[in-house]
């Protein structure tokens, strides 16, 4: 499963305009707590490192996109190491409207380059704001599939999950592609597995077959759950049963 990666939306002067929920669930501060301040002013604290520091501010008045990291602090004192990129956003006339941060909890993570909107070389800057409308709809996706688990319905489909954000499926595969790195199937797939690994170690399930346990988790028919469950963990489901010890 995709961790957590908190996204904040800034105006010019830095000033926080929008928050998603890996953002309030990271830190502990909900959005209505954030509004009109600035990040470092909410998240830093007596072990964030002053040339951290120096450097990610250094970058903001030079206006250039930045990867770094910090020792940040949760709302109730606890520090933890947080890696970031931060990209500026111009208008058309090539003056600045905004800053978009996207943040990941270091500590439980390895390597952040896997995740698509780590990586310093993607694009936000837009005239029309797309590219942060695409980050928030992508968010939005993210956290209707974790409230409603969607994926567990085995005939859900781009259409279907468009029609609940209220977009198109041009633009929600598109979205996807970007800041998932994956088409939607695959995508929605990933949200399966993890539940399908999750059933396969509770010892309730232990009368259930692999296949019952497919089909509870969303997938119609037992070579699809063997190949995608191979192509996305590097195990058959039985392999990974057994390094369970639950054989």
């Amino acid at each position: 499963m995709t961790p957590h990666i908190a996204v904040i939306l800034t105006d010019k002067e830095r000033r926080i305009l929008w928050v998603n929920q890996d953002f309030v669930e990271m830190t502990g501060y909900a959005l209505d707590e954030v509004l009109g301040r600035s990040p470092g002013q909410i998240l830093q604290g007596p072990g964030s490192e002053l040339e951290a520091i120096n450097r990610i501010r250094k970058s903001l008045e030079n206006r250039v996109p930045l990867k770094d990291q910090i020792i940040n602090y949760r709302k109730n004192g606890e520090p933890y190491l947080c890696k970031l990129v931060i990209h500026p956003i111009f208008g058309k006339e090539q003056e600045l409207t905004h800053f978009i941060a996207f943040e990941v909890d270091g500590d439980l993570i390895e390597e952040e380059e896997e995740l698509p909107l780590m990586n310093l070389s993607q694009k936000y800057s837009s005239s029309s704001l797309k590219g942060v409308e695409e980050v928030k709809l992508y968010f939005k996706l993210k956290e209707l599939l974790q409230k409603e688990r969607l994926y567990l319905d085995p005939n859900l489909t781009l259409k279907n999950v468009a029609d609940l954000l209220a977009t198109n499926t041009k633009y929600l595969s598109q979205v996807v592609n970007n800041h998932a790195g994956k088409n939607f199937q695959f995508f929605i797939n990933h949200y399966r597995i993890a539940e399908s690994k999750k059933q396969i170690l509770d010892k309730d399930n232990k009368n259930l077959t692999l296949y019952g346990i497919a089909l509870q988790c969303g997938f119609k028919n037992k070579s699809t759950f063997y190949k995608v469950f191979k192509e996305i963990t590097g195990q058959t489901p039985r392999e990974f049963q057994k390094q369970s010890g639950l054989t």
